[in-house]
């Protein structure tokens, strides 16, 4: 599956209230020329219909989930519903997943054992009456054992909140073949106190959960760092800002370090589709 080296991450094309705007940003979206359209698995629900009408939008443009909880969807409904819509729209559907945290565990009733449960989990998929193809499948993986994971049973990973720098580690595990598509936060806006406000404000509640804040030290970041929304070091090292030039630039930095694609998050002002930012960073849709 060619999902080509840009893409645009949205939870806005799950979560906007007017699915016929939905449908006609990604067919926007899919004239500018990304590779990949990726929708979040958030709380659950619905996720395979959300991704049927990006599909049903476009023509040629991969469709993600970036990443679908383990502990929320059936490995057999995912299965059958990836199977109905590889017949449909043609094998554009990568199925991203992830293992989330205890938490989403015990409330299904589940064991937190990341490792046992992914292995069990590609393996329904895998025996499922129509198996869903490992390379339309990848694991969010922070960690070696789920990156080596994923390089084994999948097309390869999205890790989310990284650097260039690990996204050279990741590579190192994972060797020259698997997808490495890192999630980059962006904020399109070249002044700096503006732009690093809009990231921290974004980024706070995800340096307050456990397992981010966990990986985020394991790249180098103190308590510090993590303090009060995240010091500008965290903030200038995780999320993309600035105009075209400077966005391109943390691209390429990490496809010199080995990614194979970059999913951009565009933050805005939460109000909305972001079309103005999406408009923006066309130019990088390649």
């Amino acid at each position: 599956m060619d999902i080509g080296t840009t893409g645009i991450w949205s939870p806005e094309l799950r979560l906007h209230p007017d699915p016929v705007e939905i449908h006609e940003a990604a067919a926007e979206l899919g004239q500018h020329g990304w590779g990949a359209l990726w929708i979040p698995g958030l709380g659950g629900g619905d996720i395979l219909g959300d991704a049927e009408r990006l599909l049903r939008a476009t023509d040629e443009t991969a469709v993600a989930t970036g990443v679908l909880s383990i502990w929320r969807h059936s490995a057999a409904d995912m299965a059958a519903g990836h199977a109905r819509l590889s017949k449909e729209y043609g094998h554009r559907l990568l199925l991203g997943l992830g293992v989330s945290d205890a938490a989403a565990a015990q409330q299904a009733g589940g064991t937190y054992r990341p490792l046992a449960a992914l292995n069990a989990y590609l393996d329904q998929l895998d025996q499922a009456p129509t198996a869903v193809p490992a390379d339309e499948r990848l694991v969010a993986a922070m960690g070696p054992k789920l990156t080596e994971l994923a390089g084994r049973r999948s097309a390869g990973t999205h890790p989310f909140l990284v650097t260039p720098e690990f996204t050279a580690g990741a590579r190192e595990l994972l060797g020259p073949a698997p997808l490495l598509a890192p999630y980059q936060a962006v904020v399109v806006d070249d002044d700096p106190e503006r732009a690093r406000a809009t990231a921290r404000g974004f980024l706070a509640p995800f340096i307050g959960m456990g397992h981010y804040a966990g990986s985020l030290q394991r790249q180098g970041f103190t308590a510090d760092d993590l303090a009060h929304g995240g010091s500008d070091r965290l903030i200038d090292a995780v999320v993309a800002w600035g105009g075209l030039d400077a966005i391109d630039a943390r691209i390429r930095a990490h496809l010199d370090a080995g990614a194979t694609h970059v999913a951009l998050h565009a933050i805005g002002d939460g109000r909305g589709l972001p079309l103005a930012q999406w408009r923006a960073l066309a130019p990088l849709a390649r």
